[in-house]
């Protein structure tokens, strides 16, 4: 990884070998900046407060070898990613603004991207993961991944029923709850379709009653207009010396028609004379036609008004015109027909959530199940772990138990609360030796024993469910002496198997690794390129006796220092 204006680091590179990597320095020296760059790589929230002070932006840069039919690499590739001599390259990006990009194999991804890869590629654990592990919410999380297919297929047959349950629920008490509000509703809808119906709107028949009460309340006005337009255009029978525009016009085309032999010209304003001559004919006949057909009627248009006071009370009521009142007339049957008939949906969704309750119930006791019997299987696991780790007296029992509730389902007998993933609660329980009661690990286990507890679960984890690399954030925290060593040489075993890279305080633990890294800050307390570094022969030395006593040219912190390196050489 190279690593660029994050906390404390200026710009250093991260070379993570295959096998044990620890991680050492001074407090403060910026190894944490180690696990969050690597967090970042994999998705981790971007915080625009990790950027470095006067940077404009903070930059992560990872490449991770990986065969190109691993799953990572498959999915990487399908969103359009390259892989670089069968590796893939990963940036993230954090300004100080706090926007955040993400590139893989050369192409602009989203973040979320990253997240998906981290999956199949790393697994992350620091103290906040140990905190998480106590609760129990967690710790089921935890079963159920060791178990695999054997949870996962059962679990996800009572997920389906479960959410189907939660639906069918939530829209019968909807259905049952208001009731009320429901029967106020269809009764106004049956007065406004009655009333609708009363008066039976044609589509558009407002416009029409609007055109006809127009022209009937200007009727006198009207035929008095068409007759002066007819009488202009076709002549007063009862004034024969009269001009109107059909003499005119007959004269102008008769003058012009005897001559346009001469100039085609004057033929062709000669025939459009005769065309409008033939369009005044037309016009005058149709004013005739007007004015003897113009109904003066008063009955008629107090019809017409009454009718448009009908439509109006609709139209105030129901939309803005006739058209909006028969769509909210069809909108309401629609809606009457779904209230009224909501006595008989009550039934059918009655009827399906006994149906699904009894279904819920097998699928639970089968989860139950499932669930018990990986719990004996992890217990186990852990506790032959717990003995690789300085703890051989200590067992470690999953309590799976489920909390009665009336409302809930019957499992075994008894009616139990259930949730989204199903009706059981899991405890870790610790016994640190003989004797000792059980007890759950957020009340039973020391800081030391928590830690050794989380490392065991996880190498239990590496054998159902690998991944390539592992990374612990001092999960030794707490742990010392011999049950450091102990520590450290479980570390080594898992990293024959995967990466481990460690971040550790603990010098028994930093022996154990195949290649320590050194963190450490320049006189103006910043990281630069050059403050990660590979401890080889006496360099190692002096840093495992800084770790050990403070002091790096102690002879006696020397001297216990090559006796723990010789002793991690002598257990590879």
């Amino acid at each position: 990884m190279r690593i660029r204006s994050l906390g404390v680091i200026d710009d250093a590179v991260v070379e993570l070998s295959p096998g044990f990597t620890a991680v050492t320095g001074e407090t403060g020296a910026g190894k944490t900046m180690v696990v969050t760059s690597l967090g970042l790589l994999l998705g981790g929230r971007a915080d625009p407060a990790l950027v470095r002070i006067g940077a404009k932006a903070a930059v992560v840069e990872g490449r991770i070898t990986m065969p190109a039919a691993a799953p990572a690499a498959v999915r990487a590739q399908e969103a359009g990613a390259e892989l670089d001599d069968g590796a893939l390259l990963i940036s993230r990006t954090i300004s100080a603004e706090g926007r955040s990009r993400a590139h893989v194999g050369g192409r602009s991804v989203p973040v979320g991207l990253l997240a998906e890869l981290a999956d199949d590629l790393v697994a992350v654990h620091g103290q906040t993961d140990q905190q998480g592990l106590l609760r129990p919410a967690r710790q089921r999380q935890a079963l159920d991944r060791y178990a695999g297919d054997a949870v996962a297929v059962p679990h996800a047959k009572y997920a389906a029923a479960y959410r189907r349950l939660r639906t069918v629920v939530v829209e019968l008490d909807e259905l049952t709850t208001r009731a009320r509000e429901r029967a106020q509703e269809a009764d106004l809808l049956r007065f406004g379709l009655d009333e609708i119906a009363a008066v039976e709107p044609r589509a558009g028949e407002d416009v029409e009653l609007a055109a006809e009460a127009e022209r009937l309340g200007h009727a006198e006005a009207l035929a008095s207009a068409a007759s002066v337009a007819h009488a202009a255009l076709a002549g007063n029978p009862e004034d024969p010396e009269s001009l109107d525009a059909s003499t005119l016009v007959a004269g102008a085309h008769r003058a012009l028609d005897a001559v346009r032999a001469h100039d085609p010209a004057l033929a062709v304003l000669a025939e459009r004379i005769g065309e409008i001559g033939i369009l005044l004919g037309d016009v005058a006949g149709e004013l005739a036609g007007y004015a003897d057909n113009l109904d003066a009627d008063p009955l008629r248009l107090a019809a017409v008004e009454e009718r448009r006071a009908a439509l109006t009370q609709l139209t105030r009521k129901y939309g803005e015109d006739v058209g909006a009142v028969l769509a909210w007339a069809e909108d309401g049957v629609a809606r009457l027909t779904e209230l009224e008939g909501d006595d008989d949906r009550i039934g059918e969704l009655t009827a399906e959530r006994d149906a699904l309750r009894d279904e819920l119930a097998g699928l639970a006791q089968a989860l139950t199940d499932a669930r018990t019997e990986a719990a004996e299987r992890f217990a186990d696991a852990v506790t032959g772990e717990l003995a690789s780790l300085a703890m051989p007296h200590a067992r470690v029992t999953i309590d799976v138990r489920q909390t009665e509730d009336s409302d809930g389902v019957e499992v075994g007998g008894r009616l139990v609360a259930y949730g989204a993933s199903g009706v059981d609660e899991v405890e870790l329980l610790l016994a640190p030796h003989p004797g000792a009661q059980p007890r759950p690990i957020a009340k039973g286990a020391s800081g030391g024993e928590l830690s050794r507890v989380m490392l065991a679960v996880e190498v239990v984890f590496a054998g159902s469910d690998p991944v390539p690399t592992y990374l612990f954030d001092e999960v030794d925290a707490g742990v010392g002496g011999k049950a450091a060593v102990e520590v450290g040489r479980r570390l080594a075993k898992l990293a024959k198997s995967a990466q481990v890279v460690v971040v550790t305080h603990l010098p028994q633990v930093a022996a154990f690794a195949d290649r320590q890294l050194l963190v450490e800050k320049t006189v103006d307390g910043a990281v630069t390129r050059s403050g990660v570094t590979v401890l080889e022969g006496e360099d190692r030395v002096r840093e495992l006796s800084r770790m050990l006593a403070g002091q790096e040219d102690s002879e006696t912190a020397r001297a216990h220092a090559e006796e723990l390196l010789a002793a991690a050489r002598s257990d590879a």
